[in-house]
């Protein structure tokens, strides 16, 4: 996801309207949780600027890590405020999911489990921790990320686990671990880890064609009807083709026509007969007159001049300036703060 990931962690991304950790506390909260432990190490001061001590009813405390220290290092690091009196969830916070939290706790108790890990059915599971289950649901063999044609089945490690206290007495200190690649297989061959298959919403936005993907399925599982907040400006006769999310105090000018499956930030200046789809723009940016994205991600603070054509799955850091004409072919990255002064013909990274 560079170069947005260079300046804000993913879990931040605007997606559906709200960043998405927005959407995971949310659920969260609704499921009953009462406190979280956010493990930070790189871009941290964007979650406590933005939470504070707590969100959405929830108490948030910070595990910092001077060095990365993997997905179970950082759960080793963060011991001593979680405690080992109760069962805790770990999510990733690169998800987008409707999981029930509740009907996961409850399989996790009913099975006697060390771990529980949500699992999600895919067509190639060969980017994914793969598992191999018994009838009784235990994961017999877990394999990170098998090659293509070689998982023993399409059901993956959904990025969401309900863990016992007594996975602390499985993970190293004082240096990097990986739950996946070293703790997993321990609890496998153990018989301590079981799997809780699930279906509905959920995707990785770990990739660019994913976060759009992301943003289409949550604009019409959460807001079929859109969100346009009251300061909003229409000026004219714009055409809105829901579901579209638009953020606080952003201008749409006279014959854009915007959506279906948009998401637009806070601050967004929109103008005359622009037309945009499939596509996220982030706070402040400034798309001119007569300019068109179709299927493209807008950093925050972008200025887009006249006339411009952005192409499907191109990417735009934060401040970069498109020049009035300019042309981008499909699949074409701008990096942050990078003018674009002449039509990009064919895909390319502009650093």
């Amino acid at each position: 996801m560079r170069p947005l990931s260079c300046t804000r962690p993913k879990h931040l991304f605007l997606i559906a309207g709200k960043p998405l950790l927005d959407w995971t506390l949310e659920r969260l909260a609704k499921g009953g949780v009462s406190e979280v432990v956010f493990a930070v190490n790189n871009l941290s001061n964007a979650f406590a600027e933005r939470y504070g001590k707590s969100a959405f009813g929830i108490k948030l405390h910070y595990s910092h890590e001077e060095k990365p220290l993997g997905t179970g290092g950082c759960i080793k690091n963060a011991q001593k405020t979680i405690g080992r009196s109760e069962p805790f969830f770990l999510l990733n916070g690169d998800i987008i999911s409707n999981i029930d939290f509740n009907i996961l706790l409850s399989e996790h108790v009913k099975n006697k489990a060390t771990a529980t890990i949500a699992l999600f059915r895919v067509d190639d599971p060969s980017r994914y921790g793969v598992v191999e289950l018994t009838p009784e649901n235990r994961i017999k063999r877990f394999m990170e990320k098998p090659k293509r044609g070689k998982a023993p089945s399409n059901l993956i490690n959904a990025g969401v686990y309900i863990l016992n206290p007594e996975i602390f007495d499985y993970i190293p200190s004082g240096r990097r671990v990986s739950i996946e690649r070293e703790v997993f297989p321990a609890l496998a061959r153990d018989k301590e880890l079981y799997g809780h298959q699930f279906e509905g919403l959920w995707i990785d936005i770990g990739e660019p064609a994913d976060y759009l993907k992301g943003n289409k399925l949550l604009l019409d599982a959460e807001l079929q009807k859109g969100h346009i907040p009251s300061t909003v400006k229409l000026q004219g006769r714009v055409e809105i083709n829901h579901p579209v999310a638009v953020g606080e105090h952003t201008t749409i000018r006279d014959k854009s026509k915007i959506g279906p499956h948009v998401t637009v930030g806070d601050r967004v200046t929109i103008g005359r007969d622009v037309h945009i789809e499939n596509s996220i723009v982030f706070s402040g940016a400034v798309i001119s007159d007569f300019s068109s994205l179709k299927g493209t991600i807008i950093g925050e603070d972008v200025a887009i001049g006249k006339r411009v054509k952005i192409n499907e799955d191109c990417l735009v850091g934060d401040q970069a300036m498109i020049h009035d004409r300019v042309t981008l072919a499909k699949g074409t990255t701008v990096c942050p703060q990078k003018e674009v002064v002449e039509s990009v013909l064919s895909a390319r990274h502009i650093m």
